[in-house]
């Protein structure tokens, strides 16, 4: 048993490297390592499972760090448990190219498990892994062989709590009972403005309750003998536990302790003498005892732990040798070895038939002739299932009591975004889930945190455009494309018909070092003839679709406009006026590719004229300021969809006439 004293001195060296590394560094949080640093004793000490020497062990405990402002709470315990994060490192908190940097990043540091900071994004991310755990152990677990069971832990301040994300997330949490998902509330009643009764006046408790959460009231986050015993109740209840823990933000230090004034600041030198004193901390800057670090070693047991699991996992095999192998398989995150092949023959089928639908339903058959050689779909659909067209056949509904690998998220964007952010991380599954185009907005902040993680998400957005017709311009998307075009990392892929949307899931599954959107029209498009090379070149993001010899003008079109592009091409050929189809359905894929390729697809020296259904502004860095773009910087109206496009100016006489002033 750890004495009371030996958990002072372990909490106290989080305190230390704390407000020792903030003050060096002249930036950051030394206010909440402070304040939750015994229950982080409580926690790493006596109940987290995992292993220093693998962090990618895979069944270790999970850890969320949701208030990532307070990162080196993080890193202090990453460092004291033995994980390969040296002092130095804690000595260069917020510099360049550290691995410790202002908030945490997964594959950054070993052992961080998400990139948090946007306050609401870990818990709903921690909702995620605890899902996909629940998920993998229905699917894979056998009688005697519990190859899938761990814990999911995450620390979360008011700023978590007072974010929509969190209510969307915990919600659903609760509703389908992820029992290991184990939440703590640093309830210190402080924030950047000060203490916080002025604008956060909620009943958290009743809050959680009412969601289904087991909730553990009024815990001294200062007592680690209580904190402990509320982590073992904890991990013996059939809910998602919230642990409400009071806590003295920047504990420790006496001048400053409880206020708004140690949150987010140095303090100061001065303060930092008085904080070694109150505390009796004799050590000097980024100096740790022996003894403490005795007592935080966690390498021996975490190895332990492992091979206590290996050995089970050794048994499962001889048991059951394809679920291991499969297990394993969808643990590294790579693709069946049929899948290439599966692809294939369904674009072969596309071909076949040349089916006029629309993409949301080329979407739906290409997730059909996909999902038997993918195990590891896990769909979903922010309560439009029937609209954006997510499910499939033989798919089952998740439920609390159920196993499935199809979501019903409810009218929850941002949440189900963050979530299946969290089931990317946790590996095992490929996450994909939908909504209307327009609502991406709702969804930005964790396609932004998807593309700087470079996870595996796959975002679906249909009724893309003016194209969804009466439902008017609260609906109909014109900026949503090109602002999500902004975002490093993230490719986004609108196809024009059958075969590019069979390609685009393909890409998007195939991709490993980041997320994709999938954008699909509500309308019917036609299928456009290919040669066996240009549906290769879809890969490439931008490939020329209908070519001429001696091309005078350049058509570059995306989704539904292609159709548009190629009639205005044949009608400008009428004419004798040569002109190039390009379908661009990811400029992002297209932008990567080697200068030759992008020069053969777009040759230099030829006018050009970009057509979308969208803002204009992004399309100049193809078509140049000499060139034309026809699209929409409006909003736009309630009408059937046939009205608005004339009305819009997506004709195929407008766009001769845009061609041919490029000549002119």
């Amino acid at each position: 048993m750890t004495s009371t004293t030996t958990t002072s001195k372990m909490a106290n060296a989080i305190r230390a490297l704390a407000m020792d590394a903030v003050q060096k560094a002249n930036s950051g949080h030394p206010g909440m390592p402070m304040g939750m640093a015994d229950i982080a004793v409580a926690l790493w000490s006596k109940h987290y499972r995992h292993n220093p020497l693998n962090p990618k062990w895979i069944n270790r405990d999970r850890f969320l760090l949701s208030n990532g402002h307070g990162s080196m709470l993080h890193y202090a315990l990453l460092h004291l448990t033995g994980y390969d994060l040296p002092m130095d490192e804690l000595r260069n908190f917020r510099q360049m190219h550290s691995k410790t940097p202002g908030h945490p990043e997964v594959d950054v540091t070993p052992g961080i498990e998400t990139t948090t900071g946007p306050l609401g994004q870990g818990i709903s991310n921690a909702v995620g892994m605890a899902l996909a755990e629940k998920l993998l152990a229905a699917e894979f677990n056998r009688p005697g062989h519990a190859v899938v069971d761990h814990n999911t832990y995450v620390f979360m301040g008011d700023g978590c709590m007072m974010e929509g994300i969190s209510h969307e997330a915990c919600a659903l949490a609760g509703t389908l009972r992820l029992s290991k998902l184990i939440a703590v509330w640093d309830d210190n009643g402080i924030s950047i403005d000060g203490h916080v009764e002025g604008w956060f006046t909620d009943d958290t408790p009743k809050r959680f309750e009412a969601y289904g959460w087991n909730v553990i009231r009024a815990v001294d986050g200062h007592n680690v003998a209580a904190l402990d015993a509320a982590f073992a109740a904890a991990r013996k209840s059939d809910k998602p536990t919230l642990i409400c823990a009071r806590t003295v933000i920047g504990k420790g230090s006496p001048n400053m302790q409880g206020t708004h004034n140690v949150h987010g600041a140095a303090l100061g030198d001065k303060e930092i003498a008085a904080v070694r004193e109150a505390l009796g901390w004799t050590s000097p800057a980024f100096e740790i005892p022996a003894d403490v670090y005795t007592a935080w070693d966690a390498k021996e047991q975490g190895a332990a732990l492992e091979r206590e699991w290996d050995a089970g996992f050794k048994a499962y095999t001889a048991a059951f040798p394809e679920q291991a192998a499969e297990l394993l398989r969808r643990m590294k995150g790579e693709l069946p070895a049929n899948f290439q092949q599966t692809l294939d023959a369904y674009i072969a089928t596309c071909v076949e038939k040349q089916e006029t639908i629309a993409t949301r339903k080329a979407s739906q058959n290409a997730i059909q002739a996909l999902a038997p050689a993918l195990p590891e779909f896990l769909g979903g659909s922010a309560d439009l299932t029937s609209s954006n067209l997510t499910n499939w056949k033989e798919c089952v509904a998740v439920r609390a009591d159920q196993w499935g690998n199809h979501i019903n998220y409810g009218v929850r964007e941002f949440g189900m975004s963050a979530i299946m952010n969290g089931i990317a991380l946790h590996g095992g599954h490929i996450p994909f889930g939908a909504t209307f185009l327009t609502f991406s907005d709702y969804s930005r902040n964790a396609l932004r945190m998807a593309a700087l993680m470079k996870i595996r998400t796959l975002f679906v957005f249909t009724h893309d455009s003016i194209g969804l017709g009466e439902d008017g311009p609260t609906h109909q998307s014109v900026e949503q494309i090109s602002s999500m075009r902004l975002i490093p990392n993230l490719d986004n892929w609108r196809p024009c018909d059958t075969v590019e949307s069979a390609a685009a899931w393909g890409a998007a599954v195939a991709r490993r070092n980041g997320p994709s959107t999938l954008i699909f029209s509500r309308q019917n498009l036609p299928f456009q003839q290919r040669s066996a090379a240009q549906i290769a070149d879809i890969q490439r993001g931008g490939y020329v679709l209908k070519d001429v010899a001696d091309a005078k003008a350049i058509l570059i079109a995306t989704g539904s406009e292609i159709e548009l592009a190629v009639k205005a091409a044949d009608a400008l050929a009428a004419e004798g006026i040569a002109v190039r189809v390009v379908s661009m359905p990811s400029t992002d894929v297209f932008d990567r590719q080697d200068a030759t390729y992008k020069a053969s697809v777009l040759t230099k020296g030829v006018p050009r004229v970009a057509v979308e259904a969208g803002v204009t502004g992004f399309w100049y860095k193809y078509v140049g300021l000499e060139g034309k773009v026809i699209g929409i910087d409006t909003f736009g109206e309630s009408a059937p969809a046939p009205v608005l496009f004339k009305h819009f100016g997506f004709t195929v006489e407008n766009v001769v006439a845009a061609v041919k002033s490029t000549l002119a």
